[in-house]
């Protein structure tokens, strides 16, 4: 189905996507997305929780945006 996204929202998903199983730190992404060293963690967490609400059935248990507690988030790989 098709899901509205915002600009940095669809950038974030492109990055995990591309990347299946590979834990990516609230830093990196940051980084790569915002292209800022500097990182506001909590900017990441609002976007990524933005995400689940809109491709997920149920957000609060995610079946595709993963968080590997303590080192960041991944993208669910289909087998896994």
């Amino acid at each position: 189905r098709e899901v509205p996204l915002t600009a940095k929202e669809f950038d974030l998903l492109h990055v995990l996507i591309r990347s299946p199983g590979r834990v990516f730190t609230r830093e990196k992404l940051f980084e790569i997305v915002w292209n800022e060293i500097i990182c506001d963690t909590r900017t990441v967490d609002v976007h990524i929780s933005n995400l689940r609400e809109k491709i997920e059935d149920d957000p609060s248990n995610p079946r595709y945006i993963r968080t590997k507690w303590g080192a960041g988030y991944f993208f669910r790989r289909e087998n896994a």
